[in-house]
């Protein structure tokens, strides 16, 4: 027996993660594709007339068992990769790509759904099902089912080839990352390094044989302390170069021509759909609606943080020159200054603020901070199969008792993990073909600053935020109260997707919350003032850069997606993006090859494209949200209840702006936004 397809005998339909068997994936995919097809094909053929129970619920209730398949797979690819796993998404990809063809070219199904989307009216449909007839009918009828056949044909080479290049896109970006090693055994170029990341690199380097010395990788725990304090340029500049090289290196792992086809393939995708490019077909239905809008957001940000973080990089600049720096200070120069100079004008240090957020307490505080707003709980299940020793598993509550869902946790940096930090859905929330409300388990993957043999796992305030931003994601999915699992949690636009993330960040910089819970991990000492007011005074620091740096992505992202021609065989990837971003940029550019775009998983490998902009489009939004809870309460419960109701728990059932409105008794303007930045007061 297949050891993927064994229905699930664990409490809630958990995986037994501890029984899958590597190799059993392949028949697993080819089996669960036969059925999605053969579904498919029953409501294709089908004698009787068309309804929304028979056509629309019918394929929104098919591929349950592919549904079950990819939702291991692609956490366990992303997660815990190994050669064999990523062999498999390369073979069974094709065959994914054919069957979303199918289905979505579907002439016959097409025409089903049209008639079911023309007698709407007379349906008697509630909100939530009519919002999944239009759903259904505006995805089909924009992805080319009434194309002509040779059209259609070429779509689907298209959609095949998209897929398998932003797999490969992802895998020559984890590998050539992880290949890299700097090995230093002076301990003088090392000096002034955190402890932690000092003792991880040891015990790296011992576990590798490099003998007495400290090896350093590009994971961000590794790679980011050592940018800020390494006092070494030369050796910062190895680091920066290697990370900024990632798939531009010239050998089997380079992206750049990927990045060509990738780009030139989604042009055509969109302009055999209608569009004149790629960016106008996919801004269509987020809540951007326009190229037009999208720049004009990025500009009016840029109009508003350039002239701050001009001034910001002229005082970094003065301060570094004076320390004997030679100017203009270079890239891989930039955050060891930047964090020189904080430590002496705001006389904080984040490496003296670690001890006080020790991991198992951060996660309590987190927790319990959903359960004083929201008043879910959670239980921490150790029987529950995990997919690898460092991930921990908890059953959440809602305040009556009721089952909300599982959610698992994956910390810490390992061979085989990507980089960066993300929520996943292993399974969705829905209601089944019974009525009973299958409740989602959701995993939250981050790369945190992992404990020593002496010390747990310690964090900065950086990671801090990045675990509630994260969690925000997972309360998404686990409150959404939907039908539907195409509507349901974290299935929204793009561009409203990050607003139960960001807003979640805000608490941070909240002392009456920083106070429950921040400790020393030694001895039980609170928080003291002292670092509560540098934290404070540094809350702003940077923001004018910060931002900049964000918009530049967006704009590097809107100008590989807004081209209306194919680039040529050859193309220059580097000069493309110095020219793209550069109105945004502050910084010397880099050197040749070094560029961002071939290592950019956001939009090349991970659903984003011609969707960046949407963290700053989302950040307008988060921080005008925040302000209702600034005005009745950060902890107000009245105010939490309205944002589960009008939005948490809606999922996709009403447009984003309409959502928010609800939540907000307004549209959100970027006022919000600057002044939680010092831009205005």
């Amino acid at each position: 027996m297949n050891s993927i397809c064994q229905p699930s005998q664990l409490p809630h339909g958990a995986y037994a993660f501890d029984q899958f068997k590597t190799e059993d994936f392949r028949e697993a995919f080819r089996l669960a594709i036969e059925e999605k097809r053969r579904e498919v094909e029953a409501i294709i053929t089908s004698p009787e007339a068309p309804t929304f129970t028979n056509t629309i619920l019918a394929l929104e209730r098919s591929g349950a068992l592919l549904e079950w398949v990819s939702g291991s797979f692609y956490n366990l690819l992303h997660a815990e990769a190994t050669d064999e796993l990523m062999q498999i998404s390369q073979e069974v990809s094709p065959s994914l790509s054919a069957l979303s063809s199918f289905i979505s070219l579907s002439e016959p199904l097409f025409e089903r759904i049209r008639q079911v989307w023309e007698a709407r009216e007379s349906l008697q449909l509630d909100a939530e099902d009519l919002r999944l007839l239009e759903r259904c009918y505006e995805g089909f009828s924009e992805s080319g089912a009434q194309l002509p056949a040779e059209e259609k044909e070429r779509l689907r080479e298209v959609k095949r080839e998209l897929s398998e290049l932003s797999l490969t896109f992802g895998q020559n970006n984890l590998k050539d990352q992880q290949r890299f090693r700097l090995f230093v055994d002076d301990a003088a170029a090392v000096e002034g390094l955190p402890l932690s990341t000092l003792a991880v690199a040891r015990e790296l380097a011992e576990k590798e044989g490099k003998g007495e010395g400290w090896l350093f990788t590009l994971s961000a725990p590794s790679y980011f302390p050592f940018m800020q304090h390494c006092p070494s340029s030369t050796l910062r500049q190895e680091m920066y170069l290697a990370k900024m090289a990632v798939g531009a290196a010239g050998d089997a792992y380079d992206n750049r021509e990927l990045i060509r086809r990738l780009v030139n393939l989604r042009l055509e995708l969109a302009q055999l759909l209608g569009s004149k490019c790629f960016a106008e077909k996919v801004l269509a239905r987020r809540m951007a609606g326009s190229t037009t809008a999208v720049y004009g957001l990025l500009d009016e940000l840029l109009e508003a943080y350039k002239p701050l973080a001009e001034k910001e990089l002229a005082a970094v600049a003065d301060f570094a020159r004076e320390a004997g720096a030679t100017l203009p200070l270079q890239p891989w120069d930039w955050s060891y200054w930047a964090e020189r100079y904080k430590q002496a004008f705001y006389e904080l240090d984040e490496e003296e603020l670690r001890p006080y957020f020790e991991l198992s307490r951060v996660s309590d505080a987190i927790f319990s901070l959903a359960t004083r707003l929201y008043g879910i709980r959670f239980t921490e299940r150790t029987d529950l199969p995990v997919y690898h020793s460092d991930v921990h598993t908890y059953e959440v509550h809602d305040a009556d008792g009721s089952y909300l869902g599982l959610l698992y946790t994956d910390f810490f940096p390992r061979e085989g993990k990507q980089s960066g930090a993300w929520m996943n859905n292993l399974q969705e929330q829905y209601h089944t073909a019974e009525g009973e409300d299958h409740r989602p388990h959701i995993v939250l993957v981050m790369n945190f600053t992992q404990p020593t043999a002496d010390r747990p796992a310690l964090l900065t305030p950086g990671e801090v935020r990045t675990f509630l931003h994260e969690f925000g994601h997972s309360l998404h999915g686990m409150l959404s109260t939907c039908r539907h699992g195409s509507l349901s949690g974290t299935n929204v636009v793009r561009d409203f997707v990050e607003l139960p993330s960001q807003l979640m960040e805000n608490w941070l910089d909240e002392r009456e919350w920083l106070q429950s819970f921040a400790v020393h991990y030694q001895t039980g000492e609170a928080l003291p003032e002292v670092l509560m007011e540098r934290m404070e005074r540094a809350r702003h620091f940077l923001a004018g850069y910060a931002a900049c740096r964000q918009l530049s992505f967006g704009y590097l992202d809107m100008a590989w997606h807004t081209i209306t021609e194919p680039l040529a065989e050859g193309l220059d990837t580097k000069t493309f993006e110095d020219t793209a971003w550069q109105k945004a940029q502050l910084l010397p550019a880099t050197p040749a090859p070094c560029q961002m775009s071939t290592s950019f998983g956001h939009i090349f490998s991970g659903g984003y494209a011609a969707g960046y902009y949407g963290y700053k489009w989302a950040e307008v939004l988060d921080a005008d949200a925040f302000a209702a809870f600034q005005e009745e309460g950060i902890f107000s419960t009245a105010t939490a209840e309205r944002f589960r109701r009008e939005v948490l728990s809606q999922g996709d059932r009403r447009d984003a702006e309409e959502l928010y409105q609800s939540f907000r008794g307004k549209k959100a303007t970027i006022d919000a936004l600057l002044r939680r930045d010092g831009i205005v007061r």
